[in-house]
């Protein structure tokens, strides 16, 4: 029997790559899904790709939005109950050259990238910390380490997010 089994795993970006591919895998160990993106076309295409007898339910999320994720981690609690586990996924950057971006740019990434994750944490850890279990997965970049050219503030986000994942746990 897998240690995933009937446990409930929220995961940000479903709707691909990382996302779908953590969904898919998660959903073979007879993980309960929860499962978020702001694309709802590639978020469908992941729940069609999932066996069928996987326990999931797709969310549309914006995880900049404060309000919206709030009221995301009340809808994954009335679904599901209390996450077992949380996987950061969601992120979002374009490759521009850092002096040829504004403060507009920067504050979405910064939006997506690491106030998405801080969103997350504060509406899913209370009730993980009240039932004392669960885990948390934020996914970063390599850019986190070592910088990446044309990514200037999605780096700085990255390594911001790495810290606070350090500090938290």
């Amino acid at each position: 029997m897998s240690i995933f089994a009937d446990k409930v795993a929220v995961i940000t970006g479903a709707g691909s790559g990382i996302g779908r591919a953590l969904a898919q895998h998660l959903a073979g160990k007879g993980a309960r899904l929860a499962l978020s993106d702001v694309n709802e076309s590639g978020l469908d295409e992941t729940l069609k790709s999932l066996p069928a007898v996987t326990q999931a339910q797709g969310y549309r999320l914006d995880v900049s939005n404060r309000a919206a994720v709030f009221a995301h981690a009340d809808a994954v609690r009335r679904d599901f109950g209390t996450a077992h586990c949380l996987i950061n996924n969601a992120g979002w950057d374009k490759l521009i050259n850092f002096v040829q971006t504004d403060p507009e740019f920067w504050n979405k990434i910064i939006a997506i990238n690491l106030h998405g994750p801080l969103n997350l944490h504060h509406a899913v850890l209370p009730a993980m910390a009240a039932a004392k279990r669960g885990r948390i997965i934020n996914i970063a970049s390599d850019a986190a380490r070592v910088g990446s050219s044309g990514e200037a503030v999605y780096a700085a986000c990255k390594g911001g997010l790495v810290a606070f994942s350090k500090t938290v746990a």
